[in-house]
Order: C-alpha cells, then structure tokens, then sequence
C-alpha cells in the first residue's frame, strides 16, 4: 500500500484535453494506477502560468468538475477521500483520490473562493508555486518576503477548517513564517537540499522544523530534484530518504511523486505503474517497518483529525 501525496494529472487533463481512463499522455490514469500498489493518490489543482489571471478561479473550479465527472464518477472502485476514516475503510478493490491545491493564484485577493474550494473537498492548501501570490512569495520571487497579512488569514483558515498547510514552493522567509502559524504542515513534494543542492529542496534547519512541529516531507521523484546528474536513478532517490531518516524525519516521510508535473524523472518511476520499482528497492534497502511508514503509515498518522 502507498499513498501519493500529489501529481498534476488534473492540470495535464484540462491543458491537453484528455480523459483519465487509459491516454497514454498521463502519467497517472485509470490503467495505470490500477496496475500499481497506490492505494491514495492526490490530485493537485495547479494553474499554468499562462493562464489569463481573470480565468484563473473559474479553471480551478474546471479542474475539480474533471476530478468528479472523469476521475471519481466513472469508476465504482475510486473513492472520493476526505477523513482518515475514509482511507482506512478503503476495501482491497478500491483506490482513494484526495483534491489538494498547489498555489493561491486562483484565489486573488478574494478568500471567499478559498472556501469555496475547501467546501469542494480540498485537503491540502498549497500556499504558492515559484512566484508571488497574494498570499506569499514562491521560492523564485527575488523579493522573498513572507507571508501577507491574506496569507495569515489563509492559515487561520486551514487551522480552523483542519487543512494541510502545503509548503512547497514557497520562500524561505514564508516557509519560516508559516511553520510557526500552521497546525498542520506538509511539504508535498520536495527532497533534501543537503543531498541535491536545489532551490526547491529543503535545507536540514527547514527539515528540522517540520519535523520539530510534527508535519510531513513527500520525497519527490523530479530528476533534478534528485541529482545534479542528468541522470537519477531509484539509488539517488534513496540516498535522500537514507538523509532524512539520518537527522530524525523517519515519521515524516511520504511520497510526492509530481507525476504529470515534469517530463524529467527517476529511471524507471516516470509512471503511477512503476511504483513497484521504487517499493523493491526501499525492501531490500530499509527495514519492513520503515518501508511501512514512509508508504503510508505516516501520512495516516499525521491525518488532521
């Protein structure tokens, strides 16, 4: 069993016009993820850039019909995901599928559209991608300020409503900033800066914060969040997780694959069906009990109640 912390097929299905079932242009579809051992996948509602910013909230909404009417509706065995509850209850047969939100662009200046969305079944608030919102500064915004006085309302928000704060993406004085405002902390896809010197990767003093106020990390398979090779392989992967297990992180791993959101990934876990290479390998390499946690158990264990 593994739970998958975010992929972008939603934004691929609306950008190329594709149905979930079996195109071959998802990373994560119908056929595919039901030929791997993913039990819960999460789907990201992220905005292209170029998206027109006056359309940005009404491609949002797009997004979460694409969720309901090709993702959850058609299929008897996927199971739409909102309680831990839900998860644990999954039958042997049936998959979960959680809606998350990667940056606050769509939102604008407007909250009332943040609620909307959570009152959509939105789990996980990303707080930004790599550039300014209205909220915060992303990782690429050369200002690097901090949170907004609307990005503390976003939090009070998510505290209130017992929603994820998702930090990945966001500056470094932002992610400082959130982690001491935040109830619930992930950051959904990013590695160890330590093992693959990125911008987006975390440090060991933002490692240790999100483990010190109890949150998530979901190790991510984009090469070049691996490697500084142009090649990254299942062993560079594992050479991050074997880091954060080093500085105590061992109950704050996941996974976040960012399937659907790059072209550049991992050999051999480029798709939602070769999870099972990565699964093989975390077996021979760490013992049955952390392979347990990082799959899965954590991300149960952290589940906002």
């Amino acid at each position: 069993m593994i739970i998958d912390c975010h992929c972008d097929a939603l934004s691929k299905m609306w950008l190329h016009q594709v149905d979930f079932d079996d195109d071959s242009v998802l990373d994560v579809n119908y056929q595919k993820w039901m030929q791997s051992p993913v039990k819960v996948q999460c789907f990201a509602i992220y905005i292209p850039e170029h998206t027109p910013t006056e359309s940005k909230f009404a491609v949002a909404l797009h997004m979460v019909d694409l969720f309901f009417e090709k993702i959850i509706k058609p299929f008897s065995n996927i199971r739409f995901v909102q309680t831990k509850e839900d998860i644990e209850s999954l039958k042997p047969n049936e998959k979960g599928a959680m809606l998350t939100l990667e940056g606050l662009d769509c939102i604008g200046a407007d909250l009332y559209k943040l609620r909307i969305l959570l009152q959509l079944g939105v789990k996980m608030i990303g707080m930004s991608w790599n550039h300014a919102n209205l909220a915060v500064d992303g990782i690429e915004e050369p200002r690097g300020s901090g949170i907004s006085s609307l990005g503390r309302k976003v939090i009070e928000l998510a505290n209130q409503h017992k929603i994820w704060i998702d930090l990945a993406h966001i500056s470094e004085q932002g992610f400082d900033e959130a982690v001491e405002l935040s109830d619930h902390l992930i950051v959904s896809h990013a590695n160890s800066r330590s093992v693959c010197a990125h911008s987006r990767n975390l440090t060991e003093q933002q490692v240790r914060k999100i483990t010190n106020h109890n949150g998530l990390i979901g190790v991510t398979f984009v090469q070049y969040f691996v490697t500084v090779n142009h090649r990254a392989t299942i062993d560079d992967l594992l050479r991050h997780i074997s880091y954060f297990i080093s500085v105590g992180a061992e109950d704050h791993l996941v996974f976040g694959s960012d399937f659907d959101g790059t072209d550049q990934f991992v050999e051999n876990l480029s798709s939602i069906n070769q999870y099972h290479c990565l699964q093989a390998a975390m077996k021979r390499k760490f013992p049955a009990s952390i392979v347990e946690k990082i799959s899965y158990q954590n991300f149960i264990n952290h589940f906002p109640e």
